[in-house]
């Protein structure tokens, strides 16, 4: 993978009130669950081995214990790893889908009205705010969940904008390039379009609020929804104009594998790494969503088996591939993934800012879409976190196991986002639903996680 030269521009991505850099979010979450034991450090002692045995909370430096075989990628950057057990969120989706559950800590399904509230995403977006706001992307599954098998284009995705606004994510590194960055294409052809595609939108936006005039109820809120997506598109594409020069300097230079009919799913994402890092590095966006896979994404690429077309359902079901048993083929796929965050915290750790790095002001957390394992309970979920050294909360270079369901102090999904929206500026008492099921042991489940906060 190559990205194009990018030369450091002084106070590029400063805010311009303050001229701080602002803070940098990447949500990379999988499906088919994330097994809590495969988490471990192999070198603990016997009594934190008891501990972790009990799911009792305790937490170790990670400098001083091995990683887990599968995460070796991270391993230059452990002083700013965190390993965080204990986590439940039953309050959400869980099973096979849970479309936004996971970001927003409710239970969704594939209906926009299932949709309570803006996810922690987008919530975190208008902390910092950006051109592009938030971008999403997806290896979207071949049939059910939200892509209805149109894994290359635009479809719902796993974002919330707000109340019953699914966002919309990109399904391929060529459709992602050709929207996000058709505003500084160089072809006759491309500009010719993207004015058209901007007089449309003109249109659009006025004719659908004319027409909510007339309606009531839901289906005026409906057309009202559209419209402000439609306006907040056209707001967008205009910031994105004005830093046309910037985004020049650091389009993603993508080999042309990447843009194959029929790409392999560890090149879609790899080219979605090299977008992504694109997009932070050029300033248009803070946020990005990556839903690196989903249940019913059909892997092809994987090393050892890289003819094979692997369903993750069926390895959710004990079902080998090839000469590999089921979970060997899991700790396969979570090596990918690790190789994708090496190569976003690398990249970053390269680009100067304010006497450091990018990096410093970044925080990667990757966890799976719906919890401890194939048909999840939500019991727990698994996180692993990368973070720069201007990270908010104190968690860097720690295995750190919470209290198990049911024990007090336990925390939830809600808790933990809530945390990192107090700590970046978002004093909200709470984010996300609560689980009535937690009621009955006594426990407080409203707001941040204070030893976290310092």
């Amino acid at each position: 993978m190559t990205l194009g030269a990018m030369p450091f521009v002084p106070g590029l991505f400063a805010n311009a009130t303050t001229g701080v850099p602002p803070k940098r979010f990447i949500f990379v979450h999988k499906g088919n669950g994330l097994f809590p034991k495969v988490m471990v450090p192999p070198t603990l002692s016997e009594q934190e081995a008891e501990k972790e045995k009990r799911k009792e909370a305790f937490e170790v430096s990670l400098a001083d214990h091995d990683l887990p075989t599968w995460m070796g990628a991270l391993n230059e950057h452990k002083d700013e790893m965190t390993i965080l057990q204990g986590l439940s969120g039953k309050m959400c989706t869980t099973g096979h889908h849970t479309w936004q559950s996971s970001l927003g800590v409710y239970k969704a399904n594939e209906r926009p009205s299932s949709i309570k509230w803006a996810t922690v995403d987008f919530e975190l977006a208008k902390l910092f705010p950006s051109p592009m706001e938030h971008i999403e992307f997806a290896c979207f599954p071949n049939g059910g969940g939200n892509s209805r098998g149109n894994i290359e284009g635009i479809e719902k995705g796993f974002s919330a904008r707000g109340p019953q606004q699914p966002n919309y994510a990109f399904g391929s590194p060529k459709v992602a390039m050709e929207e996000l960055f058709k505003s500084v294409a160089g072809e006759k052809d491309s500009q010719v379009k993207y004015e058209l595609e901007r007089k449309v939108l003109e249109f659009v936006a006025e004719n659908q609020a004319e027409l909510g005039q007339g309606l009531q109820g839901i289906e005026r809120s409906k057309i009202f929804n559209y419209a402000d997506s439609v306006q907040s598109i056209r707001e967008r594409n205009q910031r994105v104009e004005a830093m046309g020069d910037v985004i020049r300097k650091h389009l993603p230079e993508l080999d042309e594998k990447y843009f194959a009919e029929n790409l392999n799913t560890i090149d879609r994402q790899e080219g979605f790494v090299e977008i992504l890092l694109s997009t932070l590095i050029s300033g248009m966006t803070n946020v990005v969503a990556f839903t690196i896979d989903e249940l019913g994404t059909t892997y092809t690429g994987v090393e050892d088996i890289e003819n094979e077309n692997i369903n993750l359902h069926d390895v959710g079901h004990n079902k080998g591939v090839g000469r590999f048993a089921a979970e060997e083929v899991r700790e396969k796929v979570r090596r990918h993934h690790m190789d994708a965050l090496d190569g976003i915290v690398s990249r970053l750790k390269g680009v100067p800012e304010d006497g450091g790095t990018m990096f410093d002001n970044t925080m990667v957390m990757y966890f799976p879409d719906n919890g401890e394992t194939h048909h999840s309970h939500g019991t727990e979920w698994p996180f692993i976190v990368m973070a720069g050294r201007n990270c908010q909360l104190d968690i860097a270079g720690k295995y750190i196991r919470l209290p198990k369901y049911g024990d007090e102090g336990h925390k939830t999904l809600g808790n933990w986002y809530t945390t990192i929206l107090n700590a970046y500026g978002n004093a909200i008492p709470h984010y996300g639903a609560i689980d009535t099921g937690l009621t009955k042991y006594g426990i407080d489940q409203e707001g941040a996680i204070p030893q976290f906060l310092g």
